[in-house]
């Protein structure tokens, strides 16, 4: 997961959106830990994609499992539950996609500010 936090505020850096840094990487790193611990297929990988659009940013984290994740609401006393929740707060737009081949995409969109 640090390469790929890495990965994401080289890009920033290089587009000009540093100020987006702290929410983009807490979004990122949110679609990850999803994505290693409810879909992760044996054998497979899984993939990041940044992208600009303007002044968005696209985070895309790829897996191959074909189940889409949901908002859940965690009990209070719950340790985790909450990841999907806060890339929904954080970001001004995310959802779930078919890819080629086998899984899918999870996304966020988000700008400055």
């Amino acid at each position: 997961m640090g390469l790929a936090r890495g990965e994401l505020r080289k890009s920033l850096a290089s587009w000009g959106l540093s100020e987006c840094e702290f929410t983009a990487v807490l979004v990122l790193s949110e679609l990850l830990t999803n994505a290693v611990q409810h879909a992760r297929v044996p054998g497979r990988q899984v993939a990041t994609r940044f992208s600009r659009s303007g002044s968005m940013v696209r985070i895309e984290v790829h897996d191959a499992s074909p189940v889409w994740p949901e908002v859940r609401v965690p009990d209070p006393y719950s340790c985790g539950g909450r990841g999907l929740g806060l890339v929904a707060e954080l970001s001004d737009q995310w959802g779930v996609s078919d890819r080629t081949g086998v899984g899918k995409c999870v996304w966020a969109e988000l700008g400055p500010g």
